[in-house]
């Protein structure tokens, strides 16, 4: 039996069930006052599925409350729908694939897939190579950036006008974690490899010239590319060459253009699937789960596309 025969797919009633055990496993919380033990859940015929009155602040509450879904008309079950698609998917499932499978309209399902990126991200600071672990640093370059004119912006290596993109890899446990950046030099990437990697990890990268300095901070190591080096026993960037390749397919095949306002919701997406990817232990289904714990506390407000829907 198809997994999306699940009761919480379907029935409005058993999908409220559903995200409740996960975000209330030990019951109700009113999202106002926090309140925990005098919650009743109101049953009235002409009460909305889902509602519970806080008997401390005297204010309705639904567990939508403080989450992605806080304001949206779009069914429980159809969110639920959206959450496994999305985090089934080896490269993502774009806006108007929502659309037509869910039956909501293109900007209802390119609002959804945005929100659930939201719950996807993490702002946290890592500790990537901690104990001692390999880290593999590495950027890429995608899109096009229409605010760069080339006449007066220096070539460099010839990405200049594309979106930087700036890429770290725990080999050890797994882990991804992408940031866009708006220049590639050592005063720009330094900073953010020192805020996430841990000072006794082992980094390695290619030759580029921003990671010259990177032996002051960390212990370093590099292959030339330009040299045809692309290994030396463990010091290589090959596990990070492959997370590229899963993301450049997956925005070139199934989004195809992003502005550079949402690159940082896209990179979200892709690094959370590598992160709790099978290989790391996780199925389709925990890793839909672990997604709709991250959609506490992450409400975004709507705005419209703008020539920004994929």
């Amino acid at each position: 039996m198809s997994i999306l025969s699940r009761p919480e797919f379907h029935d409005e009633q058993a999908a409220y069930d559903y995200v409740e055990s996960k975000i209330w496993p030990n019951g109700p919380v009113c999202p106002k006052c926090g309140e925990k033990e005098r919650t009743t859940k109101m049953q009235g015929k002409s009460t909305r599925i889902g509602t519970y009155k806080c008997r401390a602040c005297r204010k309705p509450f639904t567990v939508k409350v403080g989450t992605i879904f806080e304001s949206s008309h779009v069914k429980m079950h159809l969110w639920l729908q959206a959450i496994y698609l999305m985090c089934a998917s080896k490269k993502g499932v774009s806006s108007n694939q929502l659309h037509r499978t869910l039956g909501v309209t293109l900007k209802t399902a390119w609002f959804m897939s945005h929100r659930i990126r939201e719950a996807m991200r993490n702002d946290s600071l890592g500790d990537f190579g901690s104990g001692g672990g390999t880290v593999e640093v590495d950027e890429t370059y995608i899109g096009h950036d229409q605010t760069i004119k080339p006449k007066h912006e220096k070539k460099g290596r010839g990405f200049h006008h594309k979106y930087k993109v700036l890429s770290l890899i725990d080999r050890n446990t797994g882990r991804a974690k992408s940031m866009v950046v708006d220049k590639v030099n050592a005063k720009t990437l330094i900073p953010l490899v020192n805020e996430n990697v841990a000072k006794e990890a082992v980094i390695y990268t290619d030759e580029a010239a921003a990671y010259k300095s990177m032996y002051k901070h960390h212990k370093h190591d590099f292959v030339s590319h330009g040299a045809g080096e692309y290994g030396r026993g463990e010091i290589h960037t090959n596990t990070i060459e492959g997370y590229f390749s899963i993301f450049k397919r997956g925005m070139k095949g199934v989004y195809q253009h992003c502005g550079k306002r949402n690159l940082h919701r896209y990179l979200a997406e892709y690094d959370y699937r590598y992160n709790y990817r099978v290989k790391n232990g996780f199925s389709d289904t925990e890793r839909t789960d672990i997604a709709l714990l991250g959609a506490v506390g992450k409400r975004l407000t709507y705005q419209r596309p703008n020539q920004e829907v994929n």
